[in-house]
This record gives C-alpha cells, structure tokens and sequence, in this order.
C-alpha cells in the first residue's frame, strides 16, 4: 500500500469529546436501538424510562406517592414527581456531568435502578429541548438545554409548590427523525411501574393508574390465556411472585429487578425456572420432566438486588449472581422462598394442587405421545438444512458466530420462488437469512402440537428458528412475515400468526415478528424515484414530481427486481411490529379470526370493510 493513503497517527488524531458528543455519536451505547416509535423498546421510550426510573427510586425510599406524566401531540414529555426534589445547588450537574449522581452512595438509594449517574444525561443530550425544575423546601431552581447544551441557569428563587422534580424534553428530531410516541406502550410502561409498586399512582394524561394486588394484578392484565387454576401470589421481603399455568404451549415470564423490566431475563428468571421445578417435583415427590412442569408455566417474578450488576446500560438483563454484598446468591435466595412459600401454598390449597398435578401428567401424556414424530422430525428437518431446501442462512450462524451479534439477525418468511428469489439476492448475507414457504400454510387453529412435527411447512420453519426448547436459543431476533398485500397474502400473514400464537405466544408477546412494509406505488421520471406505500404517498409524489410521472402499481412481492428490493430491506426498511394488546386472550383472538365462521366475524369484516378507489396507472 502507497505510504501516502496511510493516514498519520499524531497527537492531532486524539480528541477527548463532551459528554453530550460522545452520547450522540454513540447513542446505542445509552439507549439502544434508536427508532421512530413503531416499537416499544425504541430509544424515545428508553428516554422516558430513564427520567421516571428516578422518580420512581424516589417513591422506593419513601418519598412521593405520586408522578404526573403528560405527552403531547407534538412530542414533548413532561414528568413531575413528588418526592424530595434534587439539591438545587446539583440542578445543572446531575443532568449535564457524567458519573454525576446520589445513587453511588447505597445508603441514600439502597436498591435503586439507575447505578450509573448516565440516565437523565443522555436525555438531555438526545433531547432539542430539555429542562429540569427542582422544588425543595419552598425554594427552586431550574435550567434549560439544546441538545445537551446549557442555554438558561435560573436564579434560586421562593415558591409555594410541593417538592419534587420536574423535567421536560423533546427527542431530537437529528437523531430520531420523524418519531412519533406510542401511547399504548407509554401506558404499559406505567402499568408495570404501578404493578411493581403498590401504593403509587401515576396518572398519564389525566388518567389515573394504581395497583392494589402488584403482580396478581399485572399477570391478570397480561396472561394470554385462562388460567387453570386461581393465581398463586406469594409475597416476601425484597421478593414477590405470582404464577400459574395455562393451556398455552410454551412459558411465559415477566420478570423484574427494582422496578425495572428485564425483558431478556437473567440470573433471577433462570432461578425461577430451576426452583419452581425443584419444589413441585419435592412436593409431589415424583421426578417430573422439566419440560412437564413448565409447559403452559406463566409467572411475574420481581426482586429487589443491591447494587444490581444489569449487562448493558438499557437494564434489559439481570447479570447479578448475588443478591447484594456479603447476601446471598439470587439462586439460593429465591430457591429457599419457594420451598417456604410455594410448598405452604400449596399444602393449604388441595384444589389447586389437584388441578396442577392433572395439569403436569397432561403435558407427560402430550409429550411421549408424539416423541417418535419429533425424533423423524427433527431428522427431516437436519437433512432439509443440509441440502437447503428451504432456508438461505446468514453468514453470523453459517459461520457459527455467538454472541450479541444475535441481535443483529432476521429472518424473512415468504412465499413463492420469485419473491424469496428477490429477497435472497437482495438481503445482507451477513445478517438476513431467507425461509421459503411452499404454498399457504396448514390453518392450526385447535391442533395439537404434535401438527408441528408432522407438518413439513411448520417442522423445518421450527427448526430454522430454533425455538422447540424456548426462545433462549432463538437464532433471530426479528422473525419479518413478508408476503404479498393482497388477499392471499393477508391469509397466508394470519395462518402464520396462527401458528406463532397456537405454539409459540412468546415469540410475539417478546416483540420478535413483524410484518414487511413493501412499496404499492413507483412514481418516477428521468430525475427521480419516488416509492410510495400508501394512496397519500402516492398522490403526494406525483404532486412533487408533476404531470410527467410515471406510475407503477406493484401487484406482488415477485414483481420486484432484487434491485430494487434491496431498497426495501436495507437501512430504510419499513416493518410493522405485531403488538398483542395485554387484555387479549389468545385464545379468544384465534377463535375469532380462524375458527368456523361466524355472523359475529362476518358483521365484523362488514363494519370494517375498506374498498380501495381504482388507480389509474
């Protein structure tokens, strides 16, 4: 190489950046995925998370029954809280000064959420608009930010308002582009704070949430399906379970660490998983199969950890072996208050006992009914791989890569050979891998799960997700639904949601498919391109591009070029999360959509029925 292309390494390449730089130019570092607000863990929601984390370490230590939240139209988010206020003379520096914070000392804030002093700084620095108001002791004091830059340091000056803090932002539209906040994830993320926190109340626009039984509470609002037998609500110091089991195939967790949902689990839901079956296999005195007593398991396990150890900033999963210096293992500790409580409960409940162990030998039967379909199975579904037949991986698995690159992945399901044809050359072969249906899918609505390892489609589609054992071995973090947006495209999207939510709930309620957004219109001339996927987009480019445009209707996935599609799912791909609504019960939805039709479903496709006007092309 020509020593003129190499550039030099001089003390002129070393600068040390601002805090509010180094957050902005490495914001995933802080928050995550970024996003526009289609998804619940997109950045916009992490920056409300991170400002009500504080007041909600506030209401912990026994300061503020109460948190006003407002977010408006336009996108300002407003939050007042009601305990002590920060000292005004730190007004500026715990917002602005990195490894600035009360929460280092343990005796202030013993089991807090935020360690770090990061929070609140990197909303400020990701905010246009970012102010924060202290009342403390009939005094306040506020400031103002652009961008994470002090504009407006107010006076010290008298007031009459209750104590507390109150910070106001606006993401900043340079690195979210055009967000736009969700209020049903808003309103779940208040719901889990008040879950967590009996004796709050957070009211969201004027609306009031409040919890009188914790977990029993959010596991009602969130199981998705009924349960068996009356919830179990056990309650302990620095721990609180509820739990039950279901009908459904698979287990479902909602775990937490201080208030804070780790949604990835960790140490505390993997000693769950090993206690409860450990004590129910104790109680009844019968080796159990794991599988067996967790089948249909549905539990919300929260616990409360000194100094937690989280492993990335977004606290999305619990590292901590211990439950604090010098205190127990998180094993040991959760694993002692189950053989305590749940074995009681147990003894004292004889109903519940009968109905679970009815509910264990059910999924015994199940599970050795359909062993030898599995074991031919899982051999078709090698040989299949082997020979790809049916999926184009991607080089992070091919080349047996782990780790964190994981989250990177995505896997594409369609149908037919032109469009899987389209999407294999156009995808990045690093991280998007192809799976090709042959024709619709088998309608599973009512089936067993043995329909998963006889059916060809479902056997090798299980396989190449890795998910017969759980999500813990999911091989992509998105699983993207892409099929043509006609009819048939429509009832393939809901025959493969059918047998997501019949099997496998949990790949939809941990937020892992989507469905592809693709382009109707192409409005283009000699200058420009313009793709447009809807009626408004289209109308609006052929107004940008004048009376010369020339317009093109996509009838399906097949018609377009790998050229063009690499357009579609490359940086600026468009994918619709499929969000579960926590008060659906999944069996109810399935009996609805896919079951024998019905006057109510056929007045319902009537009420909502859309035609679309005639385009002309």
């Amino acid at each position: 190489m020509d020593d003129n292309h190499i550039a030099e390494y001089t003390s002129d390449a070393i600068r040390t950046l601002d805090w509010q730089e180094h957050i902005r130019l490495r914001p995933g570092m802080y928050i995550g995925k970024l996003g526009k607000g289609k998804s619940s863990d997109d950045g916009i929601y992490v920056l409300i998370k991170e400002v009500v984390d504080n007041s909600i370490d506030e209401h912990m230590m026994g300061f503020g029954k109460v948190i006003d939240i407002t977010v408006t139209e336009e996108g300002r988010v407003t939050i007042r809280d009601y305990g002590r206020g920060v000292p005004l003379d730190k007004v500026v520096d715990v917002v602005s000064k990195m490894n600035t914070g009360a929460k280092y000392d343990s005796k202030v804030f013993k089991k807090s959420v935020g360690l770090n002093g990061v929070g609140t700084k990197a909303v400020n620095a990701l905010s246009q608009y970012f102010t924060i108001q202290a009342y403390r002791d009939g005094q306040t004091q506020s400031a103002e930010f652009e961008r994470g830059v002090l504009v407006v340091n107010s006076d010290v000056t008298m007031s009459d308002e209750p104590n507390g803090t109150e910070v106001s932002f606006e993401p900043d539209d340079e690195v979210f582009g055009a967000y736009k906040f969700r209020l049903e994830y808003i309103v779940n993320l208040v719901k889990n704070y008040v879950y967590l926190n009996t004796g709050l109340t957070i009211m969201l626009n004027g609306v009031k949430y409040a919890s009188r039984n914790g977990l029993k509470d959010l596991l009602n609002e969130q199981i998705g399906s009924e349960p068996l037998y009356p919830i179990i609500h056990l309650n302990g110091e620095d721990i609180e379970i509820a739990m039950t089991h279901s009908n459904q195939y698979g287990e479902e967790y909602h775990t937490y660490v201080n208030g804070q949902h780790t949604t990835q689990g960790g140490t505390h839901q993997l000693a769950f998983r090993e206690a409860v079956a450990k004590v129910i296999r104790e109680h009844y005195n019968k080796s159990f199969d794991l599988s067996d007593i967790r089948s249909g398991l549905i539990a919300a396990v929260s616990v409360k950890v000194e100094e937690p150890v989280f492993e990335s900033q977004t606290k999305t999963k619990l590292g901590s072996k211990d439950m604090g210096p010098g205190g127990p293992t998180v094993r040991q500790f959760i694993l002692d208050f189950l053989k305590k409580e749940l074995d009681n409960f147990l003894h004292k409940n004889p109903d519940t006992t009968e109905i679970l162990l009815k509910k264990i030998q059910s999924s015994e039967r199940e599970r050795k009914a359909i062993a030898g379909v599995k074991k031919i199975a899982r051999e078709r579904a090698k040989k299949a791989n082997l020979h790809n037949k049916k999926l184009r991986d991607c080089r992070v698995h091919l080349d047996d890569k782990k780790g964190d690159r994981r989250s990177e992945t995505s896997i594409f399901i369609t149908e037919g050979d032109s469009a899987s044809g389209s999407i294999t050359k156009s995808r990045d072969v690093n991280t998007q891998a192809v799976f090709s249906l042959r024709g619709k899918p088998l309608n599973s609505f009512g089936l067993t799960q043995k329909v998963v390892y006889e059916n060809e489609e479902f056997n090798l589609l299980q396989a190449a997700l890795n998910i017969e054992d759980g999500l813990d071995n999911l091989r992509y973090d998105k699983v993207i639904i892409a099929t043509d947006a006609d009819v048939d495209g429509m009832h393939i999207r809901l025959l493969l949601m059918t047998f997501f939510l019949q099997f496998f709930p949990e790949l939809v309620r941990k937020g892992h498919v989507y469905i592809l957004q693709t382009p109707l219109f192409r409005v283009r001339n000699k200058k420009k391109t313009i793709y447009c996927y809807s009626e408004e987009e289209r109308v609006s480019a052929i107004n940008e591009i004048g009376k010369e445009a020339e317009i093109t209707r996509f009838k399906g996935l097949g018609e377009i070029s790998p050229d063009e599609f690499k357009y579609f799912i490359g940086e600026d791909i468009r994918l619709d999360k499929v969000y579960l609504g926590s008060k659906e019960k999944i069996e109810n939805l399935l009996s609805f959509y896919m079951g024998k039709n019905t006057p109510d479903r056929q007045e319902f496709i009537i009420d909502n029925l859309v035609v679309e006007e005639d385009v002309v092309e």
